[in-house]
């Protein structure tokens, strides 16, 4: 079986990910299985996880197919030049 261990602190960027571009990448959804299946979870990062998943249900945050906002930053930064 494979095991999923969250980073520490990855919640928390996570949530400042996603409200700053309304987007959910590959990573950030690694991530968020991580933290579900997480026994040790805090109330606070329980809340927060739930705030995202329902953005998504709602519309406000959007899947994207990007393995992370890295992967978009460089492409925007390149595209400059």
């Amino acid at each position: 079986m494979i095991q999923h261990k969250l980073i520490p602190g990855a919640i928390s960027e996570m949530i400042v990910s996603t409200s700053t571009t309304k987007t959910l990448t590959l990573a950030d959804r690694y991530g968020l299985m991580a933290a579900i299946i997480d026994e040790f979870i805090v109330e606070d990062e329980l809340r927060a996880l739930n705030r995202i998943l329902r953005y998504i249900i709602k519309g406000r945050i959007q899947i994207v197919d990007q393995i992370s906002q890295d992967e978009y930053l460089g492409f925007w930064i390149t595209g400059l030049n």
